[in-house]
């Protein structure tokens, strides 16, 4: 049996990766004036959309992540037990990044610097949006080691689109 894992990817990537997969939830991570609606044609078993702008501070015009969005995102993350989970943004490098490893992290505590790691090594050029990894670290009570942990791996290689990866979601592995 293979290692439950999360998918991640772009928003130009969502329908070859979903095409991959059996059943699955999807989450999608994108700004309230994405117009595209092509991530709505996607069969899947439930499919939960929030809209937020990809920034790490408030910005006058702009929607933040909040904890409210956070919260969304670990609670799907949770009802998702036992299902595979497709998340994707625009880019699939900071917003879909942050939720990914903010949901390996709520399952796996203690593990968030080995799951920061792996993150880079299956990802490089992911930089998982700081704002989310904070309150998500916030909201699960880990006093910091989350940030600490995506700090640590620092900035992803420079990249217009990052490339489909997979995140376990079961530690520690290997």
């Amino acid at each position: 049996m293979s290692m439950p894992c999360l998918y991640v990817c772009s928003l130009g990537g969502l329908s070859g990766a979903a095409a991959r997969l059996d059943r699955f939830n999807l989450l999608t991570l994108l700004s309230p004036d994405h117009k595209g609606e092509e991530h709505r044609a996607i069969a899947c078993e439930r499919h939960l959309e929030l809209s937020f702008h990809d920034i790490t501070e408030t910005r006058p015009g702009l929607v933040a992540p909040d904890h409210a969005v956070m919260q969304a995102v670990l609670d799907f993350g949770r009802e998702a037990r036992g299902r595979t989970m497709l998340i994707h943004c625009w880019a699939g490098i900071s917003r879909s990044s942050a939720a990914a490893y903010a949901i390996a992290s709520d399952r796996n505590p203690g593990f968030e610097r080995d799951i920061a790691e792996e993150l880079r090594r299956r990802a490089p050029s992911v930089t998982p949006n700081r704002l989310m990894v904070s309150l998500a670290d916030d909201l699960l009570g880990r006093g910091g080691r989350m940030v600490e942990a995506i700090d640590w791996i620092g900035r992803g290689s420079d990249a217009f689109e990052g490339e489909p990866y997979q995140l376990p979601l079961s530690w520690p592995i290997g």
